[in-house]
Formats: C-alpha cells, structure tokens, sequence
C-alpha cells in the first residue's frame, strides 16, 4: 500500500525534480504510486516553467521494480483484467515519461530492476553512481521485460548483448553500464548529487524548443513503433502471469530459494 510521501516531487529552477521515497522496499512500485508517476510527468509536460525532469529514488536504490506482493495478485485476474492493469498503470507510465517532450534524466544510484530497469531506460539520459547497477530480471520470475525494455535495450546496447541481458538476468554495474553504452555517466556515489544538479542545471538553460524536438526526431527516426513493442509485451506478459512457472519465480523470491521453472 502505498504511503503518503512516497512520491516526493519539487520544482526548482525550471526543474522538476521526482523522487521514489519507498527506501524500505527499494523503491518499488504500486499502482498507487504509478498513478503518481503518471501525473507528476504529465504535469511537467504542460508546465512551462518546467524545462528539464529529473527521476531518481531515495536510500541508496534507484527502483527494484513491482513490489511482488502487488505482483502476485495478477495472477488471480483474468487475462482481460491483466491487459488492462498492464496497459494503464505500467505502459501508462512508460508512456507518459516518453511523451515529456522536456528531457528526462534518469539519477540511478543503486539498483535499478525489472520495470525499474525499464524506467531507467525509458528516460533520455541515465546519470549513475559507481554503485549503480542495472538488471532485467523477469526472467528469474517466469516473466518477460513489460516496460518497453524490449525496444530501449537493443537501441542502446545492440541485440545480442540486450538478449543475453533478457535470458539470464544478469546484473550489469555502473562500469560495464557505462561501456555498453546503458548509462551516459558515471560518477562517485560522493558526487552524483552535485554531478546531477549541474546537469539538470545545464538542461534547463538550454532552448526548450530545439530540446523537444531533437528528442522527438532521435525517437521518430529509430524506425520502430514503441506501441507495438508494447502491445507484443503486453500480449506476452498476459500469457506469463498465468503460467505456474510465474508464481513458482514468485514462491521462490519469498522463500529465498532458487526458482524451478518448467516450461508450464
């Protein structure tokens, strides 16, 4: 459940500046909090004194993704029902951080997993600290990326690193992430503070209409519909929460073993 606080947005200097506050849980997300999200992106898009966005969460971790208790309660929903959540509350937020035509800064200081992973992604620019780590872990639940991962990651990594990343659900760090080209910058956990601010400092002055459109032309020009890698998530992740392979992934994380999946 979500809490009061758990979202902390401020604006500042032509910035907006979004916050993940669920420390405890490593910043893992609700639909609750989604909704959140949602707005405070949406706000940023009409808001003319907002120039720049910058996404980060708070206790040491960036986001670990859906809080699985939330998680395993699709799997008792009909696969309409499934579609729908999906659609709304994560392809809805996906969608609402690609549409801010301001750029969006990712701030990833520990880990960023799972849809986490894929928020991080979904951003322009990804600053991380040394400590930062990135990881499409679905696979170790039974499931497929739902957060658009499977158009971001190959567009910044190239195919074969992006499926090896899919299949195993390995963890990259900071400096890996930095050499494959998934992070833009990284810095000592020290300085990310500072290093972010500059940045976000620097973005905002610049001319907010050649800002909106080199983002929209460098997206328009990848060649591939984000709406239909969605859609074909969607339509897969459908199919995966139903699976007994799913809340095996889901059994193991609570009970601290490793997972048995068996194809069903």
């Amino acid at each position: 459940m979500t809490q009061p606080g758990d979202l902390l947005v401020r604006d500042a200097d032509q910035v907006r500046w979004i916050t993940l506050n669920r420390p405890e849980s490593k910043n893992s997300l609700t639909y609750e909090l989604n909704e959140q999200l949602i707005a405070a992106f949406r706000e940023a898009t009409v808001m003319r004194d907002v120039r720049a966005v910058a996404l980060g969460g708070a206790g040491g971790a960036f986001c670990s993704g859906l809080d699985l208790s939330v998680a395993g309660s699709l799997a008792s929903m009909s696969p309409s029902a499934v579609d729908a959540r999906l659609e709304s509350h994560f392809h809805g937020l996906i969608r609402a951080v690609r549409a801010c035509p301001k750029p969006v800064v990712a701030i990833v200081d520990g880990a960023a997993a799972g849809f986490g992973c894929d928020l991080a992604l979904a951003c322009d620019l990804r600053i991380c600290s040394d400590r930062a780590r990135f990881g499409e872990v679905f696979v170790k639940r039974g499931l497929m990326p739902d957060g658009g991962g499977t158009f971001s990651l190959p567009r910044l990594v190239g195919v074969g690193r992006a499926l090896e990343l899919f299949f195993t659900g390995d963890l990259v760090d900071a400096h890996e992430a930095f050499r494959i080209g998934l992070a833009n910058r990284v810095v000592p956990v020290a300085e990310l503070e500072a290093t972010a601010a500059e940045l976000m400092k620097r973005l905002a002055s610049g001319p907010p209409l050649v800002n909106e459109l080199d983002k929209r032309s460098v997206y328009a020009a990848l060649g591939t519909d984000l709406d239909a890698a969605l859609d074909a998530e969607r339509r897969g992740q459908v199919r995966l929460i139903q699976s007994k392979d799913f809340a095996e992934g889901v059994s193991a994380f609570f009970q601290k073993r490793p997972p048995v999946f068996r194809g069903e």
